[in-house]
């Protein structure tokens, strides 16, 4: 009998071609699911980009606003936890009038605060308008991630969410290679400006989205018979996917944000690398969280999502100790750029297929929403954490701890979660 895809048309490859391939698999996509996919990955892009941006202009916030490390971390704590409570409503948003139509309201929402970021009079102003940003910044993951889950077929799933989720080390890439153009151009003091207001460029992504991208018919039919409630995912049946979930998405959050936040700062403070000197030492980063994420998305079609996970917990955790703790030169820190970013984003590549699969349709975007951005809340203290620890100690040595623990949590989280590889979506 033909496979057939989660629309209900025949799948183009149904033969049984050889399509277990890292990039095989886009072949056999339909038109509808190569649209989404680009869609889904342009967002994670600018996702990555607005985020980014503020990563990079830490140091020169804090030398222009005069204020500590512990305050700034806790801005990209701020935008963190208001991005969890804002993915949580999107999901139930998205259950309730649909994938695309969240996706257009998150993108354009963090698209305006990233402007209004650009133009803050003063640091608090500056924390506020962050802080809100993350509202949108953390609805746009889970509803990009719900869509493309329910529009490609179980097949290719792992590998096409994880293929859009490299997305966001595109946007990464993209918000380095700014820094260095404006950084260059534009004295430090207005640099940052200009940072905050290019990140106005994904609000253009919104008219692409609205003429191209269909809703999932799965989503559409669970809609039209019957949704569940926001608070169906802590029941019985549920509670114990719903805990787990979240506290992987803990993991995963957290020891990315303890080093991702960190690294530029510690370059340019412990390194003594200046804003533009650092940019190769991040490229190389980015270099490396890219190909994790592509590799990451073939692994989970290839060996399961949980041997993933556990995979990547062990290397973020060895490559985190060895690259902020081994005596390294700088020539040996900018090679280790590379694996660091691998092991540290690759891991992403799994959670959205995971937990779209870990989920019936009728909750399915509250479901992900709360389990990755209660994961992004409770994560979002580690960079403010890894900043007020880092009065009393080495910022390399804070942030060490941190990815500790994170990526301990998330291995044992992963353990527990059952294997959903290949699995149809649950209605």
């Amino acid at each position: 009998m033909a496979e057939l895809t989660e629309a209900g048309r025949p799948s183009p490859d149904a033969a049984g071609s050889d399509d277990s391939g890292m990039v095989a698999f886009y072949r056999g996509m339909t038109a509808v699911e190569r649209r989404t996919m680009f869609a889904c990955a342009l967002g994670f892009a600018l996702d990555g980009l607005d985020f980014t941006i503020y990563t990079l202009v830490l140091g020169t916030v804090i030398a222009v606003w005069h204020v500590g490390r512990g305050p700034a971390g806790l801005t990209v704590t701020a935008t963190l936890v208001c991005s969890a409570i804002g993915g949580w409503i999107a999901g139930y948003v998205s259950d309730h009038v649909g994938r695309v139509r969240a996706l257009q309201l998150t993108v354009l929402w963090f698209a305006v605060f990233s402007l209004l970021s650009a133009v803050s009079q003063s640091f608090t102003q500056l924390a506020l308008s962050r802080a809100l940003l993350g509202f949108g910044f953390g609805g746009e993951w889970t509803a990009g991630a719900a869509l493309m889950s329910e529009v490609v077929r179980p097949r290719y799933r792992g590998r096409a969410v994880g293929s859009v989720q490299s997305g966001w080390a595109v946007g990464w890439g993209g918000a380095v290679i700014l820094q260095a153009i404006v950084y260059s151009l534009v004295p430090d003091r207005e640099a940052w400006r200009w940072m905050f207001a290019l990140g106005f460029i994904p609000a253009l992504y919104v008219l692409f989205v609205r003429r191209y991208i269909e809703e999932p018919p799965v989503a559409s039919r669970a809609r039209a018979e019957s949704m569940g409630s926001v608070v169906d995912i802590f029941k019985p049946d549920l509670l114990k996917t719903t805990v787990l979930a979240a506290l992987l998405g803990t993991g995963a959050q957290g020891g990315y944000y303890a080093v991702n936040t960190w690294v530029p700062v510690f370059l340019q403070s412990e390194r003594h690398l200046s804003i533009v000197g650092s940019t190769g030492y991040l490229a190389f980063l980015v270099l490396g969280a890219f190909a994790g994420y592509i590799t990451g998305a073939w692994l989970a079609d290839r060996i399961g999502r949980r041997p993933l996970f556990l995979l990547f917990a062990v290397g973020a955790l060895v490559m985190t100790l060895v690259y902020t703790r081994a005596p390294l030169t700088n020539g040996m820190l900018w090679i280790l750029g590379f694996p660091l970013g691998f092991v540290v984003s690759g891991y992403f590549a799994g959670v959205g297929a995971f937990f779209a699969e870990l989920f019936p349709t009728r909750v399915r975007g509250s479901a992900m929403g709360f389990a990755y951005n209660f994961g992004r809340g409770i994560g979002a203290m580690f960079p403010a954490l890894v900043g007020y620890l880092s009065a009393t100690m080495p910022l390399s040595r804070a942030i060490a701890i941190f990815a500790a623990i994170a990526y301990s949590l998330m291995g044992i989280a992963a353990y527990l979660l059952p294997e959903t590889r290949g699995n149809p979506l649950a209605s």
